[in-house]
């Protein structure tokens, strides 16, 4: 029966078929209670999520609400013991709301990261919580993990984003992975990200403003920079010319330029996705979820002609073990040393691509189809587009960029020359 204009509450028994069969109500929440344990029921959100609760009044008669976990986790019987203990304790004078909100209030950055990496499982991408988890475990748990997360105030995240851009947590290079840096950009993308995991904390109550909220960040200047079509010359000439420069990782760097493909895109593509005859990559999964991506001849040439090892699944397989190659970085930092190029990064080859098309006058809406970029509206208006259209665009700018890098004059090669090489 309706008991207000938000929720209603009905006195069923909570067992696991009428769980089964309960369905959110639009545009208003629900409150069921059991008909056999007093206070004790679950909450249904018009989204459809919905926890088991325990309603009681505490020893100054102040009535609370207890949730015992997510309906999707916690089975009734389950959620039925719970509260049951719940109310024994309230019995024994006990207030076990307040007691889980004090000790929220003592919950460290640390607990608080650990805790918001458990519940994004299965919720978030897993290269992008691999993303955030790595940056948790360098950055934010050195410096503010054994802070209490109620304590953490706007000139604190400050402090943190100045000490992580001045290399307060770089460290060495361990094993094949690459080097954790400081700098600007990974202090703000850091900074966001920690904003998101305060903002989990302000959702589930353990503190009441984000911290992070205010804060000025640094501009992420991960994308001004790209190579002008000297620029790729001169590294082209570096990659024909560095004899003992690992070979693997040379074909990865010309694959990226001539794709742009992100650099995990391309360092993980399996043989299973790259259809070389139709000019595309089958992606599986990409940031942006699975995709088409159309790819010009010039890269198509360059990823086909791979020597494929047998019982290797990989396009770019590493040196040594069964993975994939990963030393990218290393190998673009040595060639552009000889190729006498600063402020270069593996990202730099993606935004050159970009850059390129843009120079070659495709529009916004073609240059976010070539680099898969997931874009309101962009699915929508492509629809109608034949793929065709995208793989015209893939071919001129992939043969304008080869051009560049083998030297050819760029009027002979009928391409358009680029502007200097920053943005």
């Amino acid at each position: 029966m309706p008991t207000s204009r938000n929720h209603y509450t009905v006195m069923p028994k909570l067992t696991k078929r009428f769980m089964d069969a309960l369905k959110p109500v639009p545009d208003c929440e629900t409150f069921v209670w059991d008909s056999e344990l007093k206070g004790f029921g679950v909450r249904l959100m018009p989204s459809g999520t919905g926890a088991y609760v325990v309603k009681y009044r505490n020893a100054e008669s102040r009535q609370r609400k207890l949730v015992l976990g997510r309906i999707n986790t916690l089975t009734p019987d389950e959620a039925r013991r719970r509260a049951a203990a719940a109310l024994a304790a309230v019995a024994a004078g006990d207030d076990p709301s307040a007691d889980r909100n004090a000790a929220r209030n003592a919950m460290t950055v640390t607990e608080l990261c650990d805790w918001y990496v458990t519940e994004a499982k299965g919720r978030v991408k897993p290269s992008t919580l691999a993303m955030d988890e790595s940056r948790i475990e360098r950055h934010v748990k050195p410096l503010l993990g054994r802070r209490s997360v109620a304590g953490i105030n706007l000139a604190d995240v400050e402090r943190f984003q100045a000490s992580v851009a001045a290399g307060k947590t770089a460290m060495a290079r361990e094993g094949r992975g690459g080097a954790t840096t400081g700098g600007k950009g990974v202090a703000a993308r850091t900074v966001g990200m920690l904003g998101t995991i305060m903002e989990f904390a302000r959702r589930h109550k353990v503190i009441t403003e984000n911290p992070v909220r205010g804060v000025r960040r640094f501009p992420d200047q991960k994308a001004n920079r790209f190579l002008s079509g000297d620029e790729l010359g001169a590294l082209g000439a570096a990659m024909r010319e560095s004899e003992t420069e690992n070979a693997t990782g040379i074909a990865v760097i010309k694959a990226l330029l001539l794709t742009g493909c992100r650099r995990n895109e391309i360092l993980s593509l399996p043989w299973g996705w790259l259809d070389a005859a139709a000019s595309c990559i089958r992606f599986g999964d990409t940031k942006s979820g699975a995709q088409l991506r159309p790819i010009g001849r010039a890269a198509a040439d360059h990823l086909g002609s791979r020597e494929r090892k047998s019982e290797c699944e990989w396009v770019f397989p590493a040196d040594r073990g069964d993975g994939h190659f990963v030393g990218v970085r290393r190998v673009l930092e040595r060639l552009c040393v000889k190729a006498g190029l600063a402020d270069v990064t593996v990202h730099t080859l993606r935004h050159s691509f970009a850059a390129a098309a843009a120079e070659m006058g495709f529009s916004e809406l073609t240059i976010a189809g070539l680099l898969g970029h997931k874009v309101r509206g962009v699915t929508a208006r492509y629809a109608h587009v034949p793929d065709a259209v995208l793989v015209v665009a893939a071919d001129r700018l992939s043969a304008r960029i080869l051009a560049a890098l083998e030297g050819e004059e760029l009027e002979t090669a009928k391409i358009v020359p680029l502007r200097s090489g920053t943005g």
